[in-house]
Order: structure tokens, then C-alpha cells, then sequence
């Protein structure tokens, strides 16, 4: 039986790394789409939503901050 799971051999980038850049990406290519849903919801005049998906964006963006540190530290070693 093989495997379909990919540890770095093939691609020379281990699990963990390559979750954490995807984690990193998923978080800044949400905070990208929420803010054309936050300027749809300006332009409907919708300020809830709006304050909810800037809550969103602000919560994708720290996401994507703290994944950068912990993937900066790991790829440097420490």
C-alpha cells in the first residue's frame, strides 16, 4: 500500500512547514475577499454586516501575523 501523504521527500518542504504557509495564505487570501464583502455591505448601507466581516478581516489578518512568526521561527531553527 502507498501513501499519498507527503513528508518532505518529494517536495523537500515537511508537513508542518507546508501547513503553516498554507495557514498563512488561507488567512491573508480571506482578509483579500472579506474586503470586497466589506464594501458590498457599505454599499447596501448594511453596518452590521459590515462590522462583522471587519471583525472577520482583523481576526484573518492576526491569524496570518502570528502563522508568519511561528513559520519564521521554525524555518530559522529556533
Amino acid at each position: 500500500m502507498t501513501s499519498t501523504s507527503e513528508t518532505g521527500d518529494v517536495t523537500g518542504t515537511r508537513d508542518k512547514d507546508y501547513n503553516l504557509i498554507w495557514y498563512v495564505e488561507a488567512c491573508l487570501s480571506n482578509a483579500l475577499r472579506l474586503e470586497q464583502y466589506i464594501q458590498d455591505a457599505e454599499r447596501d448601507g448594511d453596518n452590521e454586516v459590515v462590522e462583522l466581516f471587519r471583525k472577520a478581516q482583523s481576526d484573518s489578518r492576526k491569524g496570518a501575523e502570528l502563522g508568519k512568526q511561528l513559520l519564521r521561527s521554525r524555518l530559522n531553527g529556533g
